[in-house]
């Protein structure tokens, strides 16, 4: 399965209309192929122009090593020396903090990642769920 256009149009949607609903600050959202390649990206109003970067390193992290924000977060913070070596590798463009949510598709294969910055991690994590789910796909924070 392939994460689509629509379907990348359709997860972006819902989250920034979930993050409206939450009242969360203005939000920028990313989703990758499995390539770790742009499919689409927007950035609401009033967001700060340097949060694409914030968002692609989100997901880019998450697509690359297969492994959700919340996981890099915590392998971090257990062995910051192997997250400092794989930004190295990555040149410097993953970010490990939730907001980076792994696509798998129901065999459980990586299929893409979403990428949401601007609030919280955790809220970022939360409506990037809900975009996902609109599109019928799998999450995973």
């Amino acid at each position: 399965m392939l994460v689509t256009l629509r379907k990348a149009r359709t997860i972006i949607r819902r989250t920034l209309e979930k993050g409206r609903e939450m009242e969360l600050k203005p939000l920028s959202v990313v989703v990758l192929d499995a390539g770790g390649h742009v499919i689409a990206f927007e950035r609401e109003d009033d967001a700060a122009p340097g949060r694409f970067a914030i968002a692609h390193g989100k997901a880019y992290g998450a697509v690359m090593l297969g492994m959700a924000g919340t996981a890099q977060m915590a392998r971090a913070e257990g062995q910051a020396y192997f997250m400092a070596a794989v930004n190295g590798v990555y040149g410097g463009q993953v970010i490990p903090v939730p907001g980076g949510v792994l696509l798998r598709d129901r065999k459980g294969a990586v299929i893409g990642a979403v990428g949401v910055t601007g609030d919280t991690s955790d809220n970022d994590a939360q409506v990037a769920l809900a975009g996902i789910e609109a599109a019928g796909l799998t999450g995973e924070i």
